[in-house]
């Protein structure tokens, strides 16, 4: 079981932190702190250059946290926050990511979720540091923390695209 949780901590962390650095830092065929500020701009964030920052720093933490098994409940609700938020922008183009859906920010939810309910087990700085187990109450908060603070991100960065002559009573197809 320990093997298989180390594993996954790795995998799922290498993946949070390299999402994060590319948002950052043209590494990893990222963009820049430019490119990600003018996706979040594009996808109707303000902010920018903060949001930005603010996402893909929080990214790259959370995922060295889950690698070497440290503090999980605050590493999932950091990765499930931005996540969540990357859901809503999605979630119009349904579940699957062929067609842009929002099925890998989903997994990028419930697996934090996940560790943070099992714990990241005995190879970890947490089990080397008498952390774990961690409450159930803690885990449970790291989960509604995580998705409330990106459903409260997405409310209070996100602006309304602005309305068309359509919206205003024609009879002319809405667009996505």
């Amino acid at each position: 079981m320990d093997a298989g949780l180390l594993i996954l901590r790795l995998a799922i962390g290498l993946l949070i932190a390299g999402h994060g650095i590319q948002k950052v830092s043209h590494r990893l065929g990222g963009h820049g702190i430019d490119g990600g500020a003018a996706e979040f701009r594009a996808d109707g964030f303000r902010g920018g250059r903060l949001t930005a920052a603010a996402a893909g720093l929080g990214q790259i933490a959370s995922g060295l946290l889950f690698i070497a098994g440290a503090l999980t409940p605050l590493a999932a609700t950091t990765a499930i926050g931005v996540m969540t938020v990357a859901i809503t922008v999605k979630q119009h183009n349904g579940l699957w990511v062929q067609n842009d859906g929002y099925e890998y920010p989903l997994i990028l939810v419930i697996t934090p979720a996940a560790l943070s309910l099992t714990g990241p087990g005995r190879w970890s700085l947490d089990h080397a540091l008498g952390l774990t187990p961690w409450h159930p109450w803690w885990t449970a908060a790291a989960t509604g923390l995580g998705v409330l603070s990106g459903l409260m991100t997405r409310a209070l960065l996100h602006r309304p695209r602005p309305s068309s002559l359509s919206d205003e009573g024609t009879s002319a197809p809405r667009g996505r």
